[in-house]
């Protein structure tokens, strides 16, 4: 990332906040890759739903609303899913230095995996 440690585990925890509290965020193809696991790993953590799970998110984002509603609203969203809590898709590269640019997201409620099913033929 071009960053020193602490420099890009707090530019970690502030992507994955924002990414919470609105839902999808807009960055860089590499940024977006390196934040997916991160933010998975939360939503996980809200899907246990006790004290230390908590607690653990608590520890790598400081925001307490984004905590709460992270344990509330969107863990319920994905209560029977067992991961790919989130999407990337790609916008385009940036104006100003050609960098390729993304949008991640979480999913949303309605949206189920698509299963495509094969006939067979005779």
């Amino acid at each position: 990332m071009g960053r020193d440690s602490s420099h890009r585990k707090a530019m970690f925890r502030n992507m994955v906040t924002s990414l919470f509290k609105h839902e999808q965020i807009t960055t860089t193809d590499a940024k977006a890759k390196e934040l997916k696991p991160i933010a998975e790993k939360m939503i996980s953590l809200a899907k246990r739903g006790d004290l230390h799970s908590r607690r653990m998110a608590l520890s790598y984002m400081k925001d307490k609303t984004v905590i709460h509603r992270l344990f509330g609203e969107i863990k319920d969203r994905f209560l029977n899913r067992q991961g790919g809590y989130l999407r990337i898709i790609k916008k385009g590269i940036r104006r100003g230095d050609a960098a390729p640019v993304s949008i991640i997201q979480l999913l949303p409620e309605d949206e189920e995996k698509k299963t495509t099913k094969k006939k067979a033929s005779n």
